[in-house]
């Protein structure tokens, strides 16, 4: 597809601003505290934003429309996924956030040490690196692959293209540029979205509603565990396993829990992860509804069903730009699809360069001077691209491994960091045990049980290495009760409530 110069116009004109706010960012740094962690002044609604944007990446954006309207079991009951969101935040809230909010530098990982030891926080430290690292250049290849789709440009190309883009403005601007970038991006991912959908009903009006078929609309799938049927989206492991991966995501991952680091107070922390526990769902109600109706419009229109034959699902919202959209409008959903993909390639880069210089090089965010902060954003960049190109020789069938691999680690984390809270007298070798045997466990669980749900792997890695860890330490007593903010917790329970209820009165087919 050759965009025409007013779409170019609309893209070039994001990129420009994106570009130029980093640099003006820049001009204000002087520290690594500055670069990596905004100097603690940020505000929870720009944090919440900017979280926000990093989940709804360029993959999801075009797979979940796909996987709405076109995916083998598909339909609405991805939405069953977002109820765990809320119910996440408040463990997130609760337990571990005033943990998180006393690490003194930009790593997370620091907390290894002050609980339990040095050689915990390398562990930690080593885990995340091995399991971002890998999945950086995966993330920039499988996002280049939905934007190559929509701009007819090799992937190879686009990889470059794109990474060189996040590189600069991400080593840049730091932290900060990352989290306003962000904030830019959300707003225009989500009007796109929107204005792709009014499209669709704007070309063909209420048939596309009365065409989507009944079986897309179903929204809770009760019937199966995913343990051994093949069905890995079912309720229960969407529920219970996206609450294991959401908190471990959100408070145990250096790309998300960095940004609470960078809050001016723990209230700001807090309002930040409970506006994204309710917004989450909207933005993700969006682009299912998006998908919803594309699932109409294929019925009723024959030439955009023609468009489609013999084409894998997830060139559906690709084939809709190409062949429908009208110029300017398009420049937007383009646009939308770079932000998505720039908005999950920069908190990773930002987070491996901190974690590099903090975990592994013992370099404290406020003694570096911010030209090695900026170094090593660019040499992570440049891996990124260069292990991007490297998979797009690979094929797509790494992606899933790589999303395995992280829901692998991310139990088995998330029990050193509770462990640390809840039980004081959890030694140092019992959390380096449970986190082995959680690690083990979990690859001999993909290995062995293939039909069980990836998503059970982060409760069975977190039991795991959680038991393993009380077993091995010679004492175990559990920590004081921690402080409960009820307001939060109102608020949050109250809006899983409304979600749910809300996928109870989707028609049933």
């Amino acid at each position: 597809m050759q965009l025409h110069p007013l779409d170019l116009l609309v893209v070039l004109a994001y990129v420009t601003g994106i570009l130029g706010m980093s640099y003006a960012f820049a001009r204000r740094q002087t520290t690594g505290e500055d670069y990596f962690l905004a100097g603690r002044r940020m505000r929870g609604g720009p944090l919440a934003m900017s979280i926000l944007a990093n989940q709804a990446s360029a993959v999801s954006l075009i797979g979940a429309p796909a996987f709405v309207a076109l995916g083998a079991g598909g339909g609405l009951r991805w939405l069953q996924y977002e109820l765990a969101l809320p119910l996440a935040m408040i463990v997130l809230i609760v337990v571990l956030l005033p943990a998180l909010r006393r690490v003194p530098g930009s790593s997370i990982y620091a907390y290894g040490e002050q609980r339990f030891g040095r050689a915990t926080r390398r562990a930690l430290a080593a885990s995340f690196v091995l399991s971002r690292g890998l999945a950086l250049g995966v993330v920039l290849y499988a996002s280049a692959l939905v934007l190559a789709e929509a701009l007819g440009w090799p992937v190879p190309r686009t990889i470059v293209v794109l990474g060189a883009v996040s590189v600069a403005y991400t080593s840049l601007g730091g932290i900060v540029a990352d989290i306003w970038s962000d904030v830019v991006q959300l707003v225009l991912l989500w009007t796109g979205t929107l204005a792709g959908a009014i499209y669709v009903l704007y070309r063909g009006g209420s048939a596309v509603i009365a065409a989507i078929p009944p079986e897309r609309t179903a929204t809770l799938v009760t019937s199966s565990w995913g343990l051994g049927d093949g069905n890995a989206y079912a309720f229960w492991p969407m529920l219970v396993g996206g609450l294991f991966l959401y908190v471990s995501y959100y408070g145990c991952d250096q790309s998300q829990a960095q940004r609470l680091l960078t809050a001016r107070d723990t209230a700001a922390a807090r309002r930040a992860l409970v506006l994204n526990g309710l917004l989450r769902f909207p933005l993700v109600l969006t682009y299912c509804a998006f998908g919803l109706l594309l699932a109409g419009l294929l019925q009723t229109d024959a030439r955009f069903a023609s468009l489609m034959a013999a084409r894998p699902p997830d060139s559906l919202v690709p084939a809709f730009i190409v062949g429908y959209v009208p110029v300017g409008l398009r420049g937007l959903l383009v646009a939308g699809i770079l932000a998505a993909a720039m908005s999950s390639i920069d908190s990773a880069m930002n987070s491996l360069a901190a974690v590099t210089l903090e975990d592994v090089f013992d370099r404290p965010a406020g003694g570096q001077r911010v030209w090695l902060s900026r170094t090593v954003s660019l040499a992570w960049g440049a891996f990124a691209v260069a292990s991007g190109v490297a998979f797009s020789a690979s094929g797509a069938g790494v992606l899933e491994a790589i999303n395995q691999v992280g829901s692998a680690f991310y139990g088995p984390i998330l029990a050193v960091f509770v462990l640390g809270v809840l039980a004081p007298h959890v030694s140092q070798r019992g959390a380096l045990g449970g986190l082995a045997a959680g690690l083990a466990g979990n690859f001999a669980l993909g290995w062995l049980a293939p039909g069980v749900s990836w998503l059970w792997w982060n409760p069975a890695g977190f039991g795991v290495a959680a038991i393993t860890a009380l077993l091995v330490s010679p004492s175990v007593l559990t920590g004081p009760a921690p402080g409960w903010p009820r307001r939060a917790t109102a608020v949050l329970a109250g809006g899983f409530a409304v979600m749910l209820l809300l996928l109870l009165s989707f028609p049933r087919p």
